[in-house]
């Protein structure tokens, strides 16, 4: 589609600027980054659990991954009520809320201040700010408000980020080497733009348009295919499934031979993927014929900046797939009445 359809179409549809959010993200990633943290260095953790739901609970998948490359202590995400039955003081809490009121969440630092445990919460107000300036055993760091959670990911990451860079729980690179991560990753939105950008988003969202969509994500880039099904699921309204390698190669491959020709399949890899991961990834891209298929290579200097320029690119994918269908990408009635329902329950 050309540039003028895109303007068109956000401007028809893109009711609560999801698009000019987007746009921001890497503006919005390097503010969080910058921001100072008044927080002690601490690598004296067992671990550490990151509570948070939907948008607000993305980061902790990230997080996850970049601890399985080189943290010092493991990320386990819980996507639940309550802790799990393992936990103890001696893991450190990460709650996400963009809101503040995620009812999970809430429920989790609630059992983890009265057991004792030390809680670092991230938001944009609400009850979870209230709940943690109550403690001395908690830390609040706020965002910036008034959007949706899931268009706050440049917020709310890159302030996890900051909080396990100030601990030590995850190396912080240098200055020099955030800035110059900073501008690759502009250069990476300024083309993913679906209004002056390379087209090549625009492609991907067309050929994805009428297609059940599949994401197969290297191991290290999983935790990205994750976050681009959920950002279809909210933004497009459409199912996506996605998968890793090695794993699906051991179960779901029999199933493609069947099924590859009414898929639209997504492949995601980056410097870091092990060679013999990257061969089945070659084998299948030759053998596997799918209706459209495409490989999002993410070249870069670490992961995380794989994980963010996939991030990043397929949001804009998701957004595309929206306004070609007349849907408004910010829209969530389904989530609004549950919401409200669930307000009405004791």
């Amino acid at each position: 589609m050309s540039e003028l359809d895109f303007e068109a179409l956000l401007a028809s549809h893109d009711k609560s600027d999801m698009a000019g959010f987007t746009r921001k993200f890497v503006d919005d990633l390097e503010a969080a980054m910058s921001s100072d943290i008044e927080i002690e260095e601490d690598m004296d953790w067992t671990g550490v659990v990151c509570l948070g739901m939907g948008g607000s609970g993305a980061g902790g998948i990230f997080l996850s991954t970049l601890a399985d490359q080189s943290g010092g202590v493991p990320f386990v995400v819980w996507n639940n009520y309550g802790l799990p039955s393992w936990w103890g003081p001696d893991w450190l809490v990460i709650a996400t809320s963009y809101s503040g009121n995620t009812e999970e969440t809430l429920d989790g630092v609630r059992q983890a201040l009265e057991a004792g445990g030390i809680v670092v919460g991230i938001c944009s107000g609400g009850e979870l700010e209230e709940l943690l300036s109550e403690s001395e055993d908690a830390l609040c760091l706020s965002v910036p408000s008034g959007q949706m959670p899931r268009s706050a990911f440049g917020h709310l990451f890159g302030t996890q980020l900051s909080v396990c860079w100030a601990l030590g729980i995850l190396a912080k690179p240098s200055d020099e080497e955030i800035m110059q991560m900073l501008d690759r990753l502009r250069s990476a939105s300024e083309s993913a733009n679906i209004v002056g950008g390379d087209g090549r988003v625009a492609a991907m969202a067309n050929g994805m348009s009428e297609r059940d969509i599949a994401i197969v994500s290297s191991s290290e880039m999983s935790s990205a295919g994750v976050r681009f099904t959920n950002q279809l699921n909210e933004n497009s309204e459409r199912f996506s499934r996605p998968v890793a390698l090695p794993e699906m190669n051991h179960n779901e491959i029999i199933a493609w031979s069947r099924h590859s020709s009414s898929q639209a399949l997504l492949y995601l890899a980056s410097p870091f993927t092990h060679p013999r991961v990257r061969a089945r990834m070659n084998w299948m891209m030759e053998n596997v014929e799918a209706g459209d298929s495409w490989l999002l290579e993410c070249d870069s200097e670490s992961l995380v900046e794989s994980l963010l320029i996939a991030a990043h690119i397929t949001d804009w994918v998701s957004i595309a797939l929206a306004v070609m269908n007349g849907i408004d990408p910010s829209e969530m009635t389904a989530i609004v009445g549950l919401k409200a329902h669930l307000s009405t329950l004791q």
